[in-house]
């Protein structure tokens, strides 16, 4: 009888290792590939999900970090009720939803594993190589080089809205780990994560930037100078931001170029409307919020943000009369499906999830770097409804949330076993 139960522990180890490296192969993926995303998450799922046992995800799911996101799919699949909207726009807009079912699978995960720092590698690794290949396209081929549709200066793959999010998370994620982590081997790689780190960085002086990426950079700077020093660490981060900030001004013509087009263009949509990138933002926040007002408590259905649109810019004019199937706010896009109920859903699973990385390991300084990134972008974009930010959100918070809860577990098992010795 041994024989055959043998073999299915083997088998089942076998998928679990396996369902872990799919993980990584999800991390390796994100910074290239659109379709090898998805391909990876779909193979990550089918091997996955056999392996997780019913008491470990609903654990998750008694979590305010991993049951939240499913109380905010859940709003989501009842919303498509009072919707009105044909169910191809209903169904189309739950799709945004989806991807927050995979974060307590996440946490079950890798609560359970202790191969999660291998996706955080992967995902660093990678990341590494558009860095790389970002400053070849900027300091040797002379801004040629682009994979996709058309150029941009020093964004090889992807968009600049994207590139902006990688690079602040593991430019600040790789400055807050050499600083915090502990351990023998982390000493010969500290002085390489900072240089790694500082030059996540400075790529936003070289290459094409995203705009909310330059605005969060020095928030990012003084919570690291915070979560290090306290008070006096966020002085000084304030003034490594200014000296650093005066220093690429002057260094980066792309950089002051970048934030004078900004002024030209708030200039263009306020004296002639003109349908510029910042004028359209502009015009969706209003109309996001008269869209709001008509349905402030649940909205108006799952789905309704093309038609919403449609129905407030009939008529009108300009940059003001353009509609959108996207209010480039994350509050903004649930708000007007869900209402403040939504809303206030969403600020509480990001809440929980600031609340899961509020420790001090060096662990938690990357997850609350992801969060807060997030935060703070989704102000001007739908983060989570967007495929690539949306997949890296989910996967960074599930995967460094289990590693949390692992570490937590095994900190736990240790006090027992002492105390157990004790006695």
């Amino acid at each position: 009888m041994s024989g055959p139960s043998s073999i299915a522990r083997f088998d089942r180890a076998f998928f679990v290792l396996l369902a872990d490296w799919l993980a990584v192969a999800v991390a390796i993926a994100v910074p290239w590939s659109t379709s090898a995303v998805g391909v990876s998450i779909a193979a990550w799922l089918v091997v996955l999900v056999p392996t997780l046992d019913a008491a470990a995800v609903k654990r998750e799911l008694g979590t305010a970090a991993g049951g939240l996101p499913v109380v905010l799919w859940c709003m989501g699949l009842v919303g498509m009720l009072w919707a009105e909207v044909s169910w191809h726009d209903r169904f189309a807009g739950l799709d945004g939803f989806h991807r927050l079912l995979a974060i307590p699978l996440l946490l079950a995960q890798f609560r359970r594993s202790e191969n999660g720092i291998w996706v955080v590698r992967g995902f660093f690794i990678s990341a590494v190589a558009v860095l790389i290949a970002s400053y070849a396209s900027v300091l040797i081929l002379g801004h040629r080089w682009h994979l996709g549709r058309h150029e941009l200066d020093g964004v090889p793959v992807h968009d600049t809205i994207f590139q902006g999010s990688e690079f602040l998370i593991c430019g600040f994620g790789a400055l807050g780990y050499a600083a915090l982590a502990q351990g023998k081997g982390i000493g010969r790689w500290r002085i390489a994560l900072f240089v790694m780190g500082a030059l996540f960085l400075i790529n936003f002086g070289s290459a094409t930037a995203s705009r909310v990426a330059l605005a969060i950079a020095p928030v990012l700077l003084l919570l690291l100078g915070w979560r290090l020093f306290r008070w006096k660490g966020a002085l000084v981060t304030l003034l490594l931001a200014v000296v650093a900030g005066s220093a690429m001004w002057f260094a980066s013509p792309s950089l002051r170029d970048r934030v004078a087009q900004t002024a030209v263009e708030m200039e263009e949509y306020r004296t002639a409307d003109r349908a510029t990138s910042i004028g359209e933002h502009i015009a969706f926040l209003k109309e996001s919020l008269a869209i709001i007002a008509s349905a402030p408590i649940i909205g108006h259905g799952t789905g309704s943000i093309a038609e919403e649109f449609r129905r407030v810019t009939a008529g009108k004019k300009g940059v003001s009369g353009l509609p959108s199937v996207n209010p480039h706010n994350q509050t903004f896009a649930v708000a007007i499906q869900l209402g403040l109920v939504g809303a206030i859903m969403l600020w509480a699973m990001w809440v929980a999830q600031l609340a899961l990385f509020s420790g001090q390991s060096a662990v938690a300084w990357l997850g609350l770097v992801v969060v807060v990134e997030n935060i703070l972008s989704s102000t001007v974009h739908s983060h989570l409804f967007d495929f690539n930010n949306g997949w890296l959100y989910v996967f960074a918070t599930g995967v460094l949330g289990g590693i949390i809860l692992n570490e937590r577990a095994n900190a736990l098992k240790k006090l027992e076993s002492v105390s157990n010795e004790r006695r």
